[in-house]
């Protein structure tokens, strides 16, 4: 079945089938080492649940958003499996791993304003699952303090995001605060 063809269903579940081949080796950073697959996974339900996003790109996007930054797959795969517009959203959302990753930290806070408004939504809900993870299952290695500048840094890129989906920014606020709140917590035992 061509790609015009299929059903946004069918769709979503070709990018989760295809985003967790690529990411069934990988582990997230926290204690727990949970399965990759779980980070794109909330991207995109926070996206339709939070954001009330219901374009199928911008969440089979959000699926992929890590795929080219994290494995071996393309841009021209995904553009062949999911379309122009799904790469470009995905595209705009990846980081140049080839850069140190201070540099890379900047140029998010450098290039976020300048997204579109489809990927910066896709990387509001991204950020808002990372500063979640921070203190709810924080790399073990990780001091206070990196973790407070974890949340700063996350703080200052999506200041560039803001203003496409209050719902995010709302959500991404509380998350920070209640993130905050934890650190303090840790801080003060």
């Amino acid at each position: 079945m061509s790609e015009e063809n299929k059903t946004d269903v069918e769709r979503i579940l070709t990018a989760l089938r295809f985003s967790s081949i690529q990411h069934c080796h990988q582990r997230r950073k926290g204690e727990d080492s949970t399965p990759y697959i779980n980070h794109p996974i909330e991207v995109a339900e926070t996206l339709a649940r939070i954001g009330g996003v219901k374009d199928s790109d911008i969440l089979i996007a959000a699926i992929l958003h890590d795929t080219i930054e994290d494995t071996g797959a393309t841009g021209e795969q995904i553009e062949e499996m999911f379309g122009v517009r799904v790469r470009g959203f995905v595209e705009e959302v990846t980081d140049d791993k080839s850069l140190p990753k201070q540099e890379r930290k900047q140029k998010q806070i450098e290039h976020a304003p300048h997204l579109s408004n489809e990927a910066k939504q896709i990387k509001l809900a991204d950020k808002s699952s990372n500063v979640k993870e921070i203190t709810q299952n924080p790399p073990a290695d990780w001091s206070l303090e990196r973790k407070s500048q974890y949340l700063d840094w996350g703080e200052r890129v999506v200041a560039g995001l803001r203003g496409v989906n209050k719902n995010l920014d709302d959500y991404f606020d509380g998350i920070l605060k209640q993130s905050r709140e934890k650190l303090g917590q840790e801080t003060s035992s």
